[in-house]
């Protein structure tokens, strides 16, 4: 277990497992580290991610359970962890780049690891303009909102608005509307995941749309672009009887 490094959620339950780890393994600071071992929850290993993507050090990560679901993570355990990070199944994970333009010409990129959210600001419905490969696929989506999400984030919050499962290595992307009103049938669409996808909101002063990368919030914006960011894959480590691909698998089989 040579140059990994320890990073903690400042959960109570985290910081505790951390002093257990820190008194029986030996850890590097996470700047010379060549696998990062992360104690929190599922928004800690994004968290985790998201700071590997803004500083540029993208090593694997192993994360353990301390948190809620733990859906990106492994079972919490003190004893054997050398003996796992040896056996690790490693799993890429290609992030989202969120390119937003505001009503007042402000520019935001930024990346997202789960999804990509359009979410209405006020009481009235959200209209917005999609389009595929510089096609218009939908020319006015009224909704209160809009997810893409990647096959990582396919079980979160877009599985939650009825969005499909996407399994990992699918080459696949979910696009999944959030209450729609018209047109009132459609249930989304999977799309390859090298599609560049548009959004522009119609009526963009009187009906103010934000939009949401991960954990991160750009408010009144005007018109967003969305694709695969190829050249910053990250890597997630799972125990082989516990692995990501598998779980995503048989979530399509829980009632």
């Amino acid at each position: 277990m040579t140059h990994c490094a320890l990073v903690t959620s400042p959960t109570l339950p985290a910081q505790a497992a951390a002093e257990e780890l820190r008194s029986a393994y030996d850890w590097v600071p996470f700047e010379e580290a060549e696998t990062v071992v992360a104690l929190g929850g599922d928004g800690f290993m994004l968290q985790t991610l998201h700071q590997m993507l803004e500083t540029r050090r993208i090593v694997p990560v192993f994360g353990m359970n301390l948190g809620t679901v733990g859906f990106l993570m492994n079972e919490w355990r003190l004893e054997g962890l050398r003996d796992r990070l040896a056996r690790a199944k490693p799993f890429k994970v290609s992030p989202l780049r969120m390119s937003a333009t505001t009503i007042h010409g402000e520019r935001f990129d930024l990346p997202a690891i789960n999804e990509v959210s359009f979410l209405r600001e006020t009481r009235q419905t959200a209209k917005l303009e999609v389009t595929v490969n510089d096609r218009i696929v939908l020319p006015e989506l009224v909704c209160d909102g809009l997810l893409v999400a990647t096959p990582a984030g396919s079980t979160a919050y877009n599985l939650s608005v009825q969005g499909p499962i996407l399994p990992l290595g699918s080459g696949m992307l979910a696009m999944t509307p959030i209450s729609p009103f018209r047109p009132r049938r459609w249930s989304g669409a999977i799309l390859p995941e090298k599609a560049r996808i548009g959004v522009r909101v119609l009526e963009a002063d009187k009906r103010p749309v934000s939009a949401v990368g991960d954990q991160r919030e750009v408010r009144e914006v005007a018109h967003v672009e969305i694709a695969i960011d190829p050249l910053r894959d990250l890597t997630l480590l799972f125990d082989p009887e516990h692995a990501l691909d598998d779980r995503i698998t048989m979530e399509q089989f829980v009632a």
